[in-house]
């Protein structure tokens, strides 16, 4: 099939940018979310980070003009569905209202229009009945900043057709990511179930006083080659994302190990959240 027309549900930080880099790849890209504000919002931010782009030479203003005229922004869910050939959901992480969201896209939604989410931690077979195509559903999981960012997590339920995942492959491929294939549901997909192996170990020779975070950071950046040290980026990802992040694995696996790690919950009790707070592992101005 030829996708042309996509809509992208959420205007949080991940949805506005995947709206972007989907205009940006040439597709006529329609920004939904129940909140006007947010939408300007993210409009305003988008039309400034193409700015910026042009001004540091990295795009130039014909393409950033024309990835911005295939970008509009619409409040109303219904509208957007009927038109579009792909939909990719990024609303927030709370089941009842993905179920929702799918079972009104089933309505509504051209029969052969795919329907993926960027969920991180909800598999697609938890939404794909409710949508009534369980065939044309899967995760369609982007990585933060969606920008940026690389690698596209393209993962099929037990009922998500071939030509469903060739289609949103061939998408990802057109936007310039990297879709890698996960062929089995499985909570935390892959990277953030590499990123939670070495996060718990990290965080377990802290916690047992082997080495400092420091010094276990730099290990990670020096012997590893990671560009980031687990800590470093725990706290770029925010603490409450990755204590979140662990519930929802343990909630699927009822594996004691996958439980929020003590010193994660102590920081976010704390109202100590990474970056984003000011201060998390490391303080920050």
């Amino acid at each position: 099939m030829t996708i042309e027309r996509i809509l992208v549900i959420g205007a949080g930080t991940m949805g506005r940018q995947i709206a972007m880099s989907c205009a940006l790849g040439g597709y006529s890209t329609v920004l939904q979310d129940i909140s006007a504000d947010a939408l300007d919002a993210a409009r305003a931010e988008l039309e400034s980070w193409a700015a910026g782009r042009v001004a540091k030479g990295k795009l130039d203003q014909a393409t950033a003009d024309a990835a911005l005229g295939r970008l509009s922004q619409d409040t109303d869910l219904v509208q957007g569905a009927t038109t579009a050939d792909l939909v990719i959901e990024a609303a927030v992480e709370r089941l009842d209202i993905k179920e929702q969201i799918f079972a009104k896209l089933g309505e509504h939604a051209p029969a052969h229009a795919i329907l993926a989410t960027n969920s991180s931690t909800l598999p697609s077979s938890k939404v794909a009945e409710a949508s009534g195509r369980p065939e044309q559903v899967c995760n369609m999981h982007f990585f933060n900043p969606a920008l940026v960012m690389k690698c596209v997590e393209v993962v099929r339920n037990a009922q998500t057709s071939d030509a469903t995942i060739e289609a949103v492959t061939e998408v990802a491929n057109r936007l310039g990511k990297n879709p890698v294939l996960v062929n089995k549901e499985i909570p935390g997909f892959i990277a953030n179930r590499m990123m939670g192996a070495i996060n718990a170990e990290a965080l377990n020779l802290a916690h047992a006083g082997i080495a400092s975070i420091e010094d276990i950071d730099t290990t990670a950046k020096t012997a590893l080659g990671h560009p980031m040290g687990p800590f470093e980026l725990m706290d770029m990802v925010g603490l409450d994302v990755i204590d979140f992040i662990a519930q929802a694995t343990y909630a699927e696996t009822g594996d004691a190990a996958d439980q929020p790690h003590p010193l994660i919950t102590e920081k976010v009790a704390a109202g100590k959240l990474g970056r984003k707070s000011g201060e998390g592992f490391y303080p920050y101005s």
